[in-house]
């Protein structure tokens, strides 16, 4: 389902500017992304949210409306308008790259009127318990999309094509999420607060067959606007498992071609991803969220943790076909939702761990490739000001390494509880090796073998500037700095 040796960009993090300019610059960029060994890429949500041109993409609004309509105060959204748009897109496979589209299919917000309807209210702790009577509610659920005028879709959207909402405009007060008339709350999504069906918004309902019918035309509409090469589900755990690869599957028979997906499911319980997979029967990837959990632990132990954990309990262990492997992302970097920021100390080495093995289809993170600065509130609701780094010079080491050395046997060196290596002995069109040595402690070293006898070895890091030869049998004691990552390729 991916490409063999690709690699991954999520182009955006959530505090890019909010002057519409991402698009044009993604146009600008593709050449040089596709020239550093990036093969695809993952583009936010490109349709009209809630906070229109200000709208990260996921408070959605209009599925339809991808910056050509005036609608929640502008036309074009965040990123910019939908020729800006279809014309990156043109561009990136241009240069070769393929282009993943984020899609949010769990929730609808900005409704453009009310209507009433009558339903029950839960306690949101607790999606199994009912904290008052059935009641009339007044709820945010007419769509009627007044600056498109229909174009594309005639459907509007009403109450029934919910299942669940967390407003009511008769007690605004009321702290609860209606359950509403007729409905019920998805099966086969994550058991968090009882049944973590409802997320945000008004949920949509995913057996009603209109619903599934409008999804199933957009889907066609989407592919046939945009020609994306594939798709990254939002919040997978929210939705019943069954629909994402069902939607695939009518997409990709309309497309006719095997479109590529992977799934958000934000859990650190790997048998919740285990499960997600096997009800989907492989047809979906996920991002390898219990790896992220680990280099984020990993970060703030420094040399207590102990690396020879560093793949358990992780999709990539288990599952590495369909394991999207990750460092960082908009949800998890610094003042986010999912806040578990991996140290920049750490992110070389974690990088190293998703970019230069066999297993995983590693995706890097816009943040981490060309830095962020921005302020935001945190949870104490005081400000901050973030300045993320850019770790551009060394990822383009990686891409290059891996491009050059990462085919063939892989060998683990994974003995000690600080220094980890590995090689990579090359293959019949890739001839050549690479080992790999890097410390969540002090200086270390690793006796490997390599498969090259007498050959001279350097540091494409240039973290180590002397070389290291091989002896007659193709071992060496490769090294790498203390805190540090040293990836050895022979001297050209």
């Amino acid at each position: 389902m991916s490409e063999p040796n690709g690699v991954m960009m999520q182009y955006f993090q959530w505090y890019l500017p909010e002057d519409g300019s991402l698009w044009n610059q993604l146009a600008k960029d593709a050449e040089e992304l596709a020239k550093a060994g990036i093969t695809s890429l993952w583009l936010p949500p490109a349709y009209k949210g809630i906070g229109g041109g200000y709208d990260v993409g996921y408070g959605v609004y209009d599925l339809f409306d991808l910056g050509e309509f005036d609608q929640k105060g502008s036309v074009r959204t965040k990123y910019g308008t939908k020729d800006e748009y279809l014309a990156a897109i043109k561009a990136a496979k241009a240069a070769g790259i393929r282009i993943y589209a984020d899609v949010v299919f769990n929730h609808k917000m900005g409704a453009d009127a009310a209507e009433e309807v009558e339903a029950t209210p839960f306690n949101p702790e607790n999606r199994n318990e009912a904290i008052g009577e059935y009641q009339k509610i007044k709820a945010w659920t007419h769509f009627t999309f007044p600056g498109r005028a229909k174009k594309y879709s005639s459907l509007e959207w009403h109450w029934w094509h919910f299942d669940a909402i967390d407003y009511n405009a008769y007690n605004e007060g009321e702290d609860a999420v209606y359950l509403l008339k007729g409905k019920k709350f998805d099966n086969n999504v994550d058991l968090e607060k009882g049944n973590f069906a409802y997320l945000m918004g008004c949920d949509l309902d995913m057996e009603n067959p209109e619903v599934k019918g409008e999804l199933n035309y957009w889907g066609e509409w989407y592919v046939d606007t945009t020609d994306v090469d594939g798709f990254r589900f939002d919040a997978v755990k929210h939705v019943s498992a069954e629909f994402f690869q069902e939607w695939l599957e009518h997409v990709r028979n309309y497309a006719q071609k095997d479109l590529f997906a992977v799934g958000e499911y934000w859990s650190y319980e790997v048998e919740a991803l285990h499960h997600f997979i096997d009800s989907t029967d492989g047809k979906v990837t996920l991002f390898d969220a219990p790896l992220h959990y680990n280099f984020h632990e990993a970060s703030l132990a420094g040399n207590q943790y102990d690396m020879r954990q560093i793949f358990d309990n992780t999709l990539v262990k288990d599952q590495p076909a369909l394991a999207v492997t990750l460092t960082e992302n908009h949800d998890s970097q610094p003042l986010q939702s999912l806040e578990s920021v991996v140290e920049p100390w750490f992110k070389p080495l974690a990088y190293a761990l998703i970019l230069l093995r066999r297993e995983g289809y590693p995706c890097i993170f816009y943040g981490d490739y060309y830095g962020a600065h921005y302020k935001d509130k945190g949870p104490d609701g005081n400000e901050y000001e973030i300045w993320m780094d850019s770790h551009k010079w060394l990822i383009d080491k990686f891409l290059e390494a891996r491009q050059a050395y990462c085919y063939g046997d892989q060998y683990d060196y994974f003995d000690h509880p600080n220094t980890l290596g590995w090689t990579r002995l090359g293959d019949e069109a890739h001839p050549g090796a690479m080992a790999v040595v890097l410390s969540n402690g002090d200086a270390g070293t690793k006796w490997m073998e390599v498969g090259l006898p007498n050959q001279t070895f350097i540091d494409l890091t240039d973290h180590i500037n002397e070389p290291i030869t091989t002896n007659d049998e193709g071992w060496a004691e490769f090294r790498c700095e203390g805190g540090s990552v040293s990836v050895w390729a022979p001297q050209p």
